[in-house]
């Protein structure tokens, strides 16, 4: 089948590779009719996280139609169309029943190498094999767009979380750090949630006017600390909403949060240390947090806010393109000319 692999640091080919086949009584089999290509891809092809080998199947977002099933699946049959959480869980343990499927034992990566647990190969190909298929698929839910069911499998999720975590309320000020692909979702999510202000601070303008465009303001990092305080009567953002990765973008979060605020981070991190500001933190009583999206957990809710439109996820998708084409829109998103590409391989 084919398939987009690994080739070397910032670079991907289109090759064929072996089909997948049912290793486990827990497996399905997915044929893929929409992938998508994220900025975690970029991170990993960018040698920001170890574990990824040459030859990986790229991609940990799909929606598909299963053609086969293990023995042991229950709740998912064959020939449902299915969307997918981006990292298997098995469902049952202390940590799924509390709803904290990414911290599950049995946790894998679709398409990451060994970067964030054992390998498993990836999605932005024809076909994918899905471990825990009845925990990590479910069936599209009715109303939803495929695009849709895609996008709440990873950076929807991932955005959402951030406004979870943060406990935006009606009204709050909030800023979001970064204006790709989550924190354009991010600021969907904070204006869903009913956010009195959203601000997304973002050096490339073309993403600055996207944000306006879509109901936030917008403003450059060099000016974000005195835009945000000024539009706050001095105080600053109730939730800085960090989703970019790494240090500056944290630091950032920092200079605009308001005293007791609240500064949550999505973005990958791949550093071990961070000069956090302590005092400052303890004086101002800051509460830095981390999240990473769990679709599982929030899939069923999010599917309603897009069936019924309360928010549109696939706004940020700038392409569609077939196989042939994702080695030079991974370069296209890495020159920031796009926010989102999603694959169609029956193209």
């Amino acid at each position: 089948m084919r398939a987009i692999v690994y080739d070397g640091v910032r670079a991907v080919r289109l090759e064929n590779v072996p089909e997948p086949a049912i290793v486990a009584s827990t497996d399905a089999l997915v044929r893929v009719t929409l992938s998508g290509i994220c900025g975690t891809d970029l991170h990993l092809i960018s040698g920001h996280f170890s574990g990824l080998q040459p030859g990986t199947v790229m991609g940990h977002e799909f929606v598909g139609d299963v053609v086969d099933l293990g023995s042991a699946v229950q709740r998912i049959k064959r020939g449902d169309h299915v969307m997918a959480s981006d990292f298997t869980a098995c469902g049952h343990c202390r940590w799924c029943a509390r709803g904290d499927h990414w911290e599950c034992d049995d946790r894998a990566f679709f398409g990451s190498g060994r970067a964030f647990g054992p390998d498993l190969a990836g999605a932005q190909a024809e076909l994918v094999r899905v471990p825990l298929a009845d925990t990590t698929l479910l069936p599209v839910p009715s109303g939803c767009s495929d695009e849709g069911a895609l996008l709440i499998g990873d950076n929807l999720a991932t955005a959402w979380a951030a406004i979870e975590r943060g406990e935006v309320r009606a009204g709050d000020n909030v800023a979001i750090i970064g204006g790709g692909t989550i924190g354009q979702l991010a600021s969907l999510s904070a204006q869903a949630a009913g956010a009195g202000l959203v601000a997304v601070i973002e050096p490339n303008e073309r993403r600055r006017s996207f944000a306006e465009l879509h109901g936030a303001l917008a403003v450059a990092p060099d000016r974000a600390a005195e835009f945000v305080r000024r539009l706050t009567g001095g105080d600053g953002a109730d939730i800085a909403i960090e989703a970019v990765g790494g240090d500056s973008p944290l630091a950032g979060a920092m200079s605009v949060i308001r005293k007791r605020g609240r500064v949550v981070s999505v973005g990958a991190h791949h550093a071990q240390t961070w000069p956090l500001p302590i005092s400052r933190c303890f004086s101002d009583e800051i509460t830095l947090t981390f999240a990473i999206g769990d679709s599982i957990r929030l899939r069923h809710r999010l599917a309603r806010l897009v069936a019924n439109r309360v928010l549109d996820p696939t706004i940020v998708v700038g392409a569609r393109i077939p196989l042939a084409s994702a080695p030079s829109a991974y370069e296209d998103l890495a020159d920031q000319k796009l926010l989102k590409a999603v694959i169609d391989p029956r193209l």
